[in-house]
């Protein structure tokens, strides 16, 4: 796995048209990396699962180190 796979990203659900009960939006998600997405991100989503949802549907944000580390505690 290359260091750019193992780098923790985060993006914020702005669109959940047709998933209201598996995406929240404005809610924080972790990507979790997936070389065969195709531009898609697979986040873990509100059914606990992971599942591949257009990229689209999210924007990328870079959070504070602090904030990083508590999401992370809780995943």
């Amino acid at each position: 796995m290359s260091e750019e796979e193992n780098t923790v990203k985060f993006a914020v659900c702005v669109d959940n048209d047709g998933y209201p009960a598996s995406l929240e939006l404005h809610k924080i998600y972790r990507v979790i990396p997936d070389s065969e997405a195709d531009g898609d991100f697979r986040v873990v989503d509100e059914s606990g699962e992971d599942y591949l949802y257009s990229a689209e549907r999210f924007v990328m944000v870079d959070l504070p180190q602090s904030v990083e580390k508590f999401l992370l505690q809780k995943a």
